[in-house]
Order: structure tokens, then sequence, then C-alpha cells
């Protein structure tokens, strides 16, 4: 039997496990304490690690919907991935209290990783989480060492047209049905992982408050960023021009590395008219985005 009404959270915590337990076995929980609220935080990897934090997109996603990177890239970095603060997933913001700039966002992540004693980090975002990561990387330089772009939405282009179109519907009301049918679309009929996919429809109509979102990066602020950089572009993307997000890209980050991944489509589901809040990871990890990962992150 289906959802009986927008939002379950009995169903949602349910779909949320199911997929925390595709996490390696020595994962754990943490809570860090933040103005803004309790960031729920799942970790695993050496303690002694070197700190890789990772940004999960907007609108469903959770820290869950990294678990088919998570055991590649914890054997080697103590691996911290965050339910975003007022959207679905663990985290309990303070009422009245949500991120409601850029600046906000900086505040909240900064007191993220002090609370997790990572004054210097590897950092990762897909989707929405990657134009959360990239701002944070302009506004504290210092505090990121190396800067992994998966997919990311409204850094360098727009969302195309037709992807919105598409979303117009969860936009009016999210319901199981109509987050499963974009994502159908957006993936063109690729089989997705059915524990995931659940999770992604048990999220449909989760209480959260309107996403943080801006213009892109100035063109200015992204030719002085020093860290390195991987962006990462799903070849068969319904969300944006693949091959003018890496121009513009290239043209502008002094030291990025860009590879677009051939016959890869990334659910970017949940957009909404205000910026768009991307949904999800890839339900699955292609051999060559763990290649780069891992290569990258490593050197």
């Amino acid at each position: 039997m289906g959802i009986r009404s927008p939002y379950d959270r009995d169903r949602f915590e349910s779909a949320y496990d199911k997929v925390m337990a595709k996490w390696p076995a020595d994962r754990e929980a943490v809570t860090v304490p933040t103005p803004f609220g309790e960031t729920y935080v799942n970790a695993c990897g050496p303690a002694d690690g070197r700190p890789l934090v990772l940004l999960p997109g907007g609108g469903g996603a959770t820290s869950a919907s990294w678990y088919a990177q998570a055991a590649d890239l914890a054997r080697t970095h103590r691996l911290y991935a965050m339910d975003l603060i007022g959207a679905p997933g663990r985290s309990v913001p303070v009422v009245d209290r949500r991120p409601r700039t850029v600046a906000d966002l900086t505040a909240w992540l900064d007191a993220v990783l002090d609370g997790l004693r990572a004054p210097v980090v590897d950092l990762g975002g897909h989707s929405y989480g990657g134009w959360i990561a990239l701002h944070y990387a302009l506004r504290a330089p210092a505090r990121v060492r190396r800067l992994f772009l998966l997919d990311p939405t409204q850094c360098f282009a727009g969302f195309e047209t037709a992807s919105l179109l598409h979303a117009l519907p969860m936009l009016l009301r999210p319901t199981p049905r109509r987050v499963r049918a974009f994502l159908e679309w957006e993936t063109g009929g690729v089989p997705l992982d059915p524990d995931w996919l659940r999770l992604q429809e048990a999220g449909a109509g989760f209480p959260s408050a309107r996403p943080v979102t801006g213009p892109r990066p100035a063109p200015e602020a992204l030719s002085g960023l020093n860290a390195s950089v991987l962006l990462l572009l799903a070849g068969s993307s319904r969300t944006y021009d693949t091959h003018l997000v890496a121009a513009r890209a290239g043209g502008l980050l002094p030291r990025v590395e860009t590879d677009i991944l051939p016959d890869v489509s990334l659910p970017h589901s949940r957009l909404r008219s205000s910026g768009g809040t991307p949904i999800a990871l890839p339900h699955a990890a292609p051999e060559r985005l763990g290649r780069h990962l891992t290569g990258f992150l490593g050197s």
C-alpha cells in the first residue's frame, strides 16, 4: 500500500534506516549543536583520517544518499555526511532560526566543522549541496583543502526549461507518485535502487523550511578560488547544458579538473521556483566516478 498522506514520518524513518543499512558497518551518528539547530551527521572511517565533509542535494535528499560512495571514501578519510538543517532528514532546526542567506549557511557549516573539531577539510557536494560547498569554499577558503562538485546546480549555468516544466507538478503538490514520475523522466527510465527510491518518495511533503537560494557565484570570485576543484558532470543530464557548464567552469576556476561521465544521468528532483533544490545523489557508483573521487582526494 502506498503512502496515504504527503508525508508519513514513520515511513520516512523506516526508509532512511533501510538506506543507511547500506553504509559501512563502523558508521556512527553524531549530533552537532549549531546556532541554527542540531545537525545530524553520519560518520565513518579511521578516526585519524583526513576529514571529508559531504553535503547532499536539497529537497528530499539526506546524508543517506552517499551510501554508494561511503565505503570507498572512508578507506582513507574520516567521512562526515550531514543532513542539511531545515531539510528532510534528522537534523532539528531551531524554530524561527533557519538559515536565510549564504552567510547563514557559511556560519552553520563553520559551527558544524567546529563541533567536529575539523579546522581544515576536504569538501564535496552533489547538486544543491555542490552549490553550498562552492559558496563555502569561496567564503571560508582557509578551511577547504580540496573541493569536489558532483553535478552541481546553479553554480555555472541555470536549469534547462524542460527540467523545470517536468518538475512543475511536484512544485504545485509534492506526492510520492509525482516524485517518482520526475525521477523516472530525469534519469531516462534507468532502473533506480528501490530502497533509495522509497526514501525519495517518503520525503514528499516533508515539513522543511524554504531553502536558501540566490545567484550563481560571481565570475571574479570563482577566478580567485585557490582550492583544487574536481568537477564531475553527468553526460546525459537533463537538468542543464553539460558542455556549457564545463566550459564556463574551465574558463573561470584556476585549478579545476573537469570530467563528463558518459551515459550517466544523476537525479535532481524537487526543483522549486525559488531557484531549485535538487534532491538526490546517484543511486549507484559508476566505477569511473569512484576512481575520480578517490584519486583526487588522495593526492
